[in-house]
């Protein structure tokens, strides 16, 4: 199996909010002096955001995909007790340990459909892995796509795998593909939805699946709607995604009939 590690930093310095959508991200400091968006686990979208984050990075960077850095990211209290606004101070009490941080990407712009970089075989990469991790946020509205250093970089997939939202029909999910794949910004760009998922295949497995999902912290599979343990969500995770591995070739079709 393949060996995947994530570090751990400290919060050091929160600068400032990212008002974004609901869950409030924030550019922070951290001990190893970078500076990070810094996702919290007591957002609106909680530790679920995280999780999803967490595995749809990992297996981005695993197929060959651009991903800024993720950490993991220790929050002490001293932040909510000097923080005047109280939205913030309250996410910053109630997300008090780990969290998740993806690296700064400095001088960055947002992904334009009508001008931005992006080659066909990336594009039908991304394409496939948001049908595998059934991502329904990457679209003209909600890129999520950046452009650094004339390189297609990918942020934010927390709105992904989002049978975990509801843990007791999280098996109906098992069979389906994804349709919604109609509305992805790259779509138009995915001509090379064979290749690519050749690639996939060749990369990822359920060994590599198997180790991501391991490196998700006990505390983020804390649940009290559902009475499945945390080692019966890691085996959830891991078969979803092992289900969707299997329908590759089908969600490569589906896509190219939406082209």
């Amino acid at each position: 199996m393949s060996r995947i590690e994530i570090r751990t930093v400290d919060v050091v310095q929160y600068l400032k909010p990212l008002r974004e959508g609901g869950s409030l991200p924030a550019i922070v400091q951290a001990s190893d002096d970078f500076l990070y968006v810094l996702k919290f686990k007591g957002s609106g979208q909680g530790k679920k955001a995280l999780i999803a984050e967490l595995i749809g990075g990992l297996l981005a960077q695993d197929i060959g995909l651009k991903v800024p850095e993720l950490v993991f990211m220790n929050l002490d209290d001293s932040f909510s007790k000097t923080e005047p606004d109280e939205e913030i101070q309250d996410l910053l009490k109630f997300s008090v340990g780990l969290n998740l941080g993806l690296h700064f990407l400095s001088g960055a712009i947002t992904y334009d459909p009508l001008v931005s970089i992006a080659d066909s075989l990336s594009a039908s990469k991304v394409v496939l892995l948001d049908s595998m991790i059934t991502n329904i946020d990457r679209t003209v509205k909600n890129t999520n796509l950046l452009n650094w250093n004339k390189e297609l970089w990918l942020i934010d997939h927390g709105a992904s795998l989002y049978f975990h939202h509801n843990w007791k029909n999280w098996e109906t999910h098992l069979t389906r593909t994804f349709p919604n794949i109609k509305d992805h910004v790259l779509l138009e760009r995915a001509n090379h939805l064979t290749e690519a998922s050749r690639e996939i295949q060749a990369l990822i497995n359920r060994d590599k699946i198997t180790k991501i999902v391991s490196l998700i912290p006990e505390d983020w599979l804390k649940d009290e709607s559902t009475t499945l343990t945390s080692s019966e969500m890691r085996n959830a995770y891991v078969d979803f995604l092992c289900s969707k591995l299997d329908k590759i070739d089908l969600l490569a079709k589906e896509a190219s009939d939406a082209r």
